[in-house]
């Protein structure tokens, strides 16, 4: 996701929580309405692109399952155990295993984005005879969050053999300005989550999980809570998002602010970025990604580039300014390289977390920003186009292939 300098049009992106424990029994709260960004769930293009997937029976098969608890212990074992198949059964058919359920092609990352929006709008809504409190609904829903993002499905072999590298995504978002948007970062994860590539410095093992596009998640630290338990054990992290139309970024700094750029639930967020311990939070983190070896490599067909701009408050200013080579002293944040929106965030995040674990010296980590994925020629009007085409496909298995690529890079240079 791009800074808010850049058009909306080519606003590009690139979360979560640990187990919550339910409260002691109390009389249950109203079921909630679901939130807007599962209100669209009930417009035509989610419904298209669920049954040309086959995922249009996953809620379904939720329901009826969450309908045979009769307890909230019950209820937690069936949210683990479908949001777990959830996850497993869209990266299943990203890589090729089963059947396709429909003619939607196997790269596409939507399916699981509706089917998971389908189910957390009946726990969200759900009313049980058992009764519900506010704090067992939110443990539900943290548990299925978690589950259908693969964030509880990580797993490196031990052992020498193989480098372990770790590589998170985004949801689709910006779906008011045109519901059938893909993103490549989470098509990118599906396509290369519990793979093997083979690098010149030997082979190694990728690990994917996928975020949401929200604020009020990042707020909540749950990045740092899904990621902090692999970071010492990894070889390499890299996190993706969409940016800028017919490129790739390596974005060199990243900036400790929020620009407030509506998320999927249509809220905004102004201030600095927020995390534990701020009194040493820093303004600026900087990737250790190999980023000038990614940058000379021919790693597929969009050029990619080492981003060194950011938009700073001087030392002593009051007006922001755009700096090309990266950031002043004592400057102030308002936007690092890849922007001020929830993919700046996150790779602020991560590499805040790489070095207050002390791996900045050790462990190479950064924010890749892909390509935003285009709808091939005459299928550009959000009323009128189908949900995809063969050039919408193409754009999005070259950007999954050059993500793979600059992973083999990024590996190769930093062994």
């Amino acid at each position: 996701m791009t800074s808010l300098r850049v058009r909306i049009g080519i606003l590009g992106l690139v979360l979560l929580a640990g187990s919550a424990a339910p409260a002691s029994p109390a009389a249950a709260a109203t079921a909630p309405s679901p939130t807007v960004e599962e209100q669209r769930l009930d417009r035509a293009v989610p419904r298209e692109i669920l049954e040309r997937s086959g995922f249009d029976a996953v809620p379904l098969r939720f329901t009826r399952a969450l309908g045979t608890a009769h307890s909230y212990a019950e209820a937690r074992k069936v949210v683990v155990r479908q949001g777990s198949a959830l996850w497993q059964r869209a990266v299943d058919r990203a890589q090729g295993r089963g059947p396709a359920g429909g003619d939607l092609s196997r790269d596409d990352d939507r399916p699981l984005y509706w089917a998971r929006l389908g189910m957390t709008r009946e726990v969200r809504t759900w009313e049980p005879s058992f009764g519900l409190t506010e704090t067992q609904r939110a443990a539900l829903l943290g548990e299925l969050e978690r589950t259908s993002r693969g964030q509880t499905a990580v797993r490196y072999p031990g052992g020498d053999r193989l480098k372990r590298v770790l590589v998170t995504g985004f949801d689709p978002f910006t779906l008011d300005r045109d519901i059938r948007i893909s993103n490549p970062s989470g098509a990118s994860a599906l396509a290369l989550d519990g793979t093997v590539i083979d690098t010149a410095e030997g082979p190694a093992r990728v690990e994917t999980v996928v975020f949401p596009v929200r604020w009020q998640d990042f707020t909540d630290q749950t990045v740092e809570r899904a990621l902090r338990p692999y970071l010492k054990k990894v070889d390499l992290f890299t996190t993706v998002s969409q940016g800028r139309v017919g490129r790739f970024d390596v974005e060199r700094t990243n900036g400790a602010w929020r620009g407030g750029f509506p998320d999927n639930d249509n809220v905004g967020v102004t201030g600095v970025v927020p995390v534990a311990d701020p009194a040493s939070q820093p303004q600026w983190t900087t990737t250790t990604l190999p980023y000038k070896a990614i940058v000379d490599a021919d790693t597929g067909r969009f050029p990619v580039y080492d981003n060194t701009s950011v938009t700073e408050i001087p030392a002593g200013g009051t007006v922001p300014v755009v700096r090309a080579d990266g950031p002043t002293a004592g400057s102030a944040a308002r936007a690092g390289g890849g922007g001020n929106y929830l993919s700046n965030e996150i790779a602020y995040r991560v590499t805040l977390l790489r070095d207050r674990l002390g791996l900045h010296d050790v462990l190479p980590g950064g924010h890749v920003h892909t390509p935003v994925l285009e709808f091939g020629t005459g299928n550009t009007d959000p009323a009128t186009g189908a949900v995809t085409d063969p050039g919408f496909v193409k754009n999005r298995l070259d950007i999954i292939a050059q993500v793979r690529a600059i992973l083999v890079v990024a590996v190769e240079k930093t062994t």
